[in-house]
Formats: C-alpha cells, sequence, structure tokens
C-alpha cells in the first residue's frame, strides 16, 4: 500500500469492511467512469456499503458501488446512468494474476475499503480480505470496549 499524502482525499469509506472481514493485503485501482459519475463522487454522492469487487475474465469489476446521478447533469434523457451499473477497475496485469490466484486457491474477497482522489484521479482501495466468523466479531468489539475504557482511564489521570 502507498503511504497517504497530502494530495489524497477520501470521497468515500466502507467502515463495514473492517467489521466483517479481516484484511490482509491492500491494492490501489483507478476506476473507469463517466463524466457526471465523476463529478457526483467528487461531491461524495457514493457508497461502498454493499459493494464488492470481482475479477472476470482477466479484468476487475466494482458491483453494487452506489452513484448518485449528477444533478446538474443536462444530458440524462440522451444519457442516462445506472446507478448501480458495475464499473471497471484498473489495475496492472500482474496485480491482477496475483489477486485471482490468492481469491481462486485460499477462498478470499476483494472488498472496496475507500474511494479517493489521487493528484486529479479517482480511485478505489481494495482490501484482500478474509470473512470474520461471528465470535471473531465480538472478540473485536469486546477489545475495541477495552481499549476505550483504559483510554479514558489514562485521560482522567
Amino acid at each position: 500500500m502507498t503511504e497517504r499524502t497530502d494530495a489524497q482525499k477520501d470521497l468515500a469509506r466502507n467502515r463495514q469492511a473492517f467489521h466483517l472481514y479481516e484484511i490482509s493485503d491492500r491494492f490501489e485501482a483507478g476506476m473507469v467512469l463517466l463524466g457526471p459519475e465523476v463529478k457526483s463522487i467528487r461531491e461524495g454522492k457514493v457508497q461502498l456499503k454493499d459493494a464488492y469487487a470481482r475479477i472476470e475474465g482477466g479484468e476487475a469489476w466494482l458491483y453494487q458501488c452506489h452513484v448518485s446521478p449528477y444533478h446538474h447533469n443536462t444530458h440524462d434523457a440522451l444519457m442516462p446512468i445506472d446507478p448501480m451499473r458495475k464499473r471497471k477497475l484498473l489495475l496492472h496485469k500482474k496485480e491482477l494474476l496475483k489477486l485471482t490466484g490468492k481469491v481462486d486457491e485460499k477462498g478470499l474477497s476483494l472488498v472496496p475499503l475507500k474511494i479517493f482522489l489521487s493528484r486529479g484521479k479517482i480511485k478505489c482501495e481494495l482490501g484482500l480480505g478474509k470473512g470474520k466468523k461471528l465470535y471473531d466479531k465480538k472478540d473485536a468489539l469486546k477489545e475495541r470496549d477495552l481499549d476505550r475504557e483504559q483510554a479514558r482511564a489514562m485521560r482522567e489521570r
């Protein structure tokens, strides 16, 4: 994963991803978008809640990512855009081969973690994750609560 710089700005985050999955690797992918989608995403009108990524035919695709229609779009009648359409993700061939092998062999999932702006380009950060069991989720919640209580106790001293 690349280091976060001042040139990056988060536009959308998938908060549930870290609760539902144990993320091991992260990858940065470009996105193929239409003009009104770019403007809408820059305004933050995008949701990653139920989104997932899949590799099909040697290409990566993003599914169930909702991009609200751009409200100033004057060409809606000529070119209506489905807000839930699948969008192509741009990755290097080596990254695609690596991801394909891991997803097929180990049963890992490709989870979109966030959409961000990097040097004027809209990118998507993908995480390679393994689904957590119910008891893992409960343990994570307990651990987080303990950490909060310890932090409060340290602040009060």
